[in-house]
């Protein structure tokens, strides 16, 4: 069957059409991941001025490599799947661009190979690429991650094989997966004496999808080491409190309510994303993406956001005081007017950030 995103048209194969990339045999097309793909064509559209050339790590059905063709890139794709790799070489001929194609283990060609932008786009957890992502990438590491459950702790052990990292299943669930999957990430790049920044990321219909910025150097790698640490949270009146350090010192009770706590970490603690990039990203979303308006409303929602390490729900605040919840703008309102900061999250319609702890928001908005 034929598909169009963006400018662009591609052929999958009809039965196909539904399932996950990368996720095996015969799998070549993800409808779900049309906003994830019209926001990466448009930070490739941000970022086209330092960067040429673009690595479709799982190419599959060849989308992303086609789309990055479109906005001006020099592509090479990666698949072990010979039908995949036949297809993505047609759906590139058939767009009129040129590209590469190879059918073979994409971290052999990473480790050989150097590309601006690499995106990995796996299915399940990035993390078995992520090694030779790092030291293929020039400029920017774009990164998917669909196996949440694992990232925010719901399937704990395999959050900590996976990440090196221990998950907590919190009310900020979605951040929680986030901040886990960046750590790993920063971490793996340090290791290489390279700093990874993230510039853009968002958790959207059960995927997170992060994109780094990457610098060498071992002590720009330092610094971003400097961002990690743990959070602490408690489960019954949903204070936290969070650290950078890389030595863990929970607080086992909750200063707060006495109940006993739970810590997760390391986390990344600093910004998850550049409020500046992230605007001229959304300039560059155009009509022609099918998710244009969804887009940029994630975008200005993202822009907004404070930098504090996690979230809070209004209405999980609210269920805990056994009281009926307010207006969402009247609460902020109310955060603001006592001098807090707070902020809209895109991670839901009730959720929030602010500098604020549990027990002055409480004293701001009751």
């Amino acid at each position: 069957m034929e598909v169009r995103e963006g400018a662009v048209t591609i052929e999958v194969p009809e039965a196909r059409h539904g399932a996950s990339e990368g996720s095996g045999d015969g799998v070549f097309y993800n409808p779900v991941q049309e906003l994830n793909r019209d926001i990466t064509e448009a930070v490739l559209r941000t970022v086209a001025d330092d960067c040429e050339t673009y690595l479709d790590a799982m190419t599959a059905s060849g989308i992303r490599a086609v789309r990055a063709a479109d906005a001006g890139y020099a592509v090479t794709g990666c698949d072990v799947d010979s039908d995949a790799v036949g297809l993505a070489r047609s759906n590139l001929e058939q767009n009129g661009f040129d590209g590469e194609v190879h059918h073979r283990n994409v971290n052999a060609h990473m480790h050989e190979h150097r590309h601006d932008v690499v995106d990995l786009d796996p299915f399940g957890t990035p993390i078995p690429f992520a090694d030779a992502a790092f030291r293929s990438g020039r400029e920017y590491v774009c990164v998917t991650a669909t196996d949440t459950a694992p990232l925010c702790g719901a399937h704990f052990e395999s959050g900590v094989r996976s990440y090196g990292a221990v998950p907590r299943n919190t009310e900020f669930h979605a951040e929680m997966g986030l901040r886990v999957l960046l750590s790993a990430l920063v971490r793996t790049a340090a290791r290489y004496d390279v700093a990874a920044t993230p510039v853009l990321s968002h958790v959207s219909s059960h995927y997170v999808r992060t994109y780094l910025r990457v610098d060498g150097g071992a002590r720009a790698a330092d610094a971003r080491i400097g961002d990690l640490g743990y959070v602490d949270h408690c489960q019954r009146c949903l204070w936290r409190e969070a650290e950078r350090t890389l030595i863990a010192d929970p607080t086992t009770t909750c200063p707060n309510c006495g109940q006993s706590t739970w810590t997760a970490g390391p986390l990344w603690l600093g910004p998850a994303h550049d409020a500046a990039f992230v605007e001229r990203v959304a300039a560059n979303v155009t009509e022609s993406f099918g998710t244009a308006a969804k887009a940029r409303d994630l975008l200005a929602t993202i822009a907004g956001e404070l930098d504090e390490p996690t979230h809070y729900d209004q209405h999980r605040l609210y269920k805990r005081w056994g009281e009926p919840n307010i207006a969402m703008d009247d609460f902020l309102d109310l955060l603001r007017e006592v001098g807090f900061e707070a902020s809209r999250t895109h991670y839901g319609g009730t959720t929030f950030k602010t500098d604020a702890d549990v027990t002055e928001i409480a004293d701001a908005v009751r």
